[in-house]
């Protein structure tokens, strides 16, 4: 199935081009062989309570599950500890579909058996009304970005056996969790030491001549939260990006500001997007971005997100900051499980601080 492209999407028109499947549909990616003799890991499923999220205007809880893949020596050494890597989940779907995606925590079993030095892998949610955060800091939707970066590693560090150090942390992320780990890895280096980006969303900004005034109408017509709700993919994923990057407390019931109104362009509104783009802020990061182990950024060669993927790479590049790079054959979801395995939990085992390291 390949989902209809809609012209009135700005940022989120890429994201479209990459994404196969509707809303809650289950993504079907390549599943990689299992690895004999891996040994078994242990998914907790928890709450953890964010202040970030706390009283935002849509409703969003701040209580998040969050599950936990402890890892097979956990439970019998107990005077061990690990490093950790956060696995951000893309747009529309939460951390029990993004688990089945990436095939945890089989491939977290066979990384560890193929040498990945075991670490914990700890998965947020962060889907929201209009079906995700963006990662992003609103009024509207709640500060996501402060919760994964301060309020969720405070929790995992008080309650599991972590080496609380930022080179002990990892951040990875897919499409829309890829565009977190790259806005909260440039804005928050004391939390974390490596960063991985896969197949990132939303890098750039898009040309405010596609905005359709009709489909935009429509979804200034919403009087309703249940409202929004019934509406299709790519227009609650225009109300998404709204309503993370140009909130308005005074414009309920959404709370959030379109690039449109009554069929004029809203520079202002175009302008607060452009400024949550990381293409466009990255130059103020660089400092931030020294500061890093590692980065990395990997996307498929069938992946319409590839060519500002590539950008951001170059961007890095013409800093001087080391960075890996990978245009992999595949889509943007048909190989993320494999990637996981044989990518991502080697390029944290590589990269991350253990506890037996000065």
């Amino acid at each position: 199935m390949t989902r209809p492209i809609h012209a009135f999407l700005v940022v989120i028109g890429v994201l479209m081009l990459a994404s196969p499947q509707p809303s809650g549909a289950q993504v079907a990616t390549n599943v990689p062989a299992p690895i004999p003799g891996a040994q078994p890991a242990t998914i907790e499923r928890i709450k953890v309570h964010s202040p970030a999220i706390e009283g935002n205007l849509e409703g969003e809880t701040p209580d998040r599950d969050v599950l936990v893949v402890i890892p097979p020596s956990y439970a019998k050494n107990r005077h061990r500890r690990y490093p950790v890597v956060y696995a951000l989940h893309g747009y529309s779907i939460g951390p029990e579909q993004w688990i089945k995606e990436i095939h945890v925590p089989q491939t977290i079993e066979g990384a560890f058996a193929k040498g990945t030095g075991e670490m914990i892998v700890v998965l947020p949610d962060a889907k929201t009304l209009h079906n995700g955060s963006m990662y992003s800091s609103s009024v509207t939707t709640g500060d996501f970005e402060t919760f994964v970066a301060r309020d969720l590693v405070s929790y995992i560090d008080s309650h599991y056996r972590t080496i609380a150090d930022r080179r002990s942390r990892g951040l990875v992320g897919h499409s829309m969790g890829g565009y977190g780990a790259s806005r909260i890895g440039m804005k928050h280096p004391d939390a974390f030491g490596a960063v991985y980006m896969m197949s990132p969303c939303c890098l750039s900004v898009r040309d405010p001549k596609q905005l359709d005034p009709a489909l935009i109408a429509k979804l200034s017509a919403v009087k309703s939260r249940e409202e929004a709700t019934k509406l299709a993919w790519g227009e609650r994923a225009l109300l998404a990006t709204a309503a993370a990057w140009s909130p308005d407390p005074k414009n309920p019931p959404l709370y959030l500001d379109l690039p449109m109104k009554d069929g004029v362009v809203q520079p202002d509104v175009l302008a607060k997007w452009a400024a949550n783009a990381p293409l466009d802020f990255v130059d103020q990061y660089i400092g931030n971005l020294r500061r890093y182990r590692a980065i990395a950024i990997d996307v498929g060669d069938q992946d319409g997100l590839r060519f500002d993927a590539q950008k951001l790479h170059e961007a890095l590049d013409t800093y001087g900051i080391a960075n890996r790079f990978e245009i992999y054959p595949g889509t943007h979801t048909s190989d993320v499980a494999s990637r996981f395995q044989d990518y991502v939990m080697p390029f944290f085992s590589k990269n991350l601080r253990f506890a037996n390291e000065r």
